[in-house]
């Protein structure tokens, strides 16, 4: 995964955790405005998500966070 993906994984959790609490959960759709302006980005956190870790739909953002920040 990009280091700008992770970037912004990271940022987002953080503030989904921030506002919402350390339960709030988040798709990997989360990470993306409401437009497909970078298919190819969305492609590859939807890889990660789905394929790679077989995660649910909607996951919490610390257990997100803490898998992205855990990543080689």
């Amino acid at each position: 995964m990009r280091a700008s993906l992770k970037e912004k994984i990271i940022e987002v959790c953080d503030k989904k955790i921030s506002a919402k609490g350390p339960d709030v959960g988040l798709s990997f759709y989360a990470f993306f405005a409401n437009k497909n302006d970078n298919p190819a980005l969305l492609m590859e956190a939807a890889e990660w998500w789905m394929m790679t870790h077989r995660l649910d739909h909607f996951e919490k953002a610390a257990k997100i966070k803490k898998m992205v920040q855990q990543m080689a």
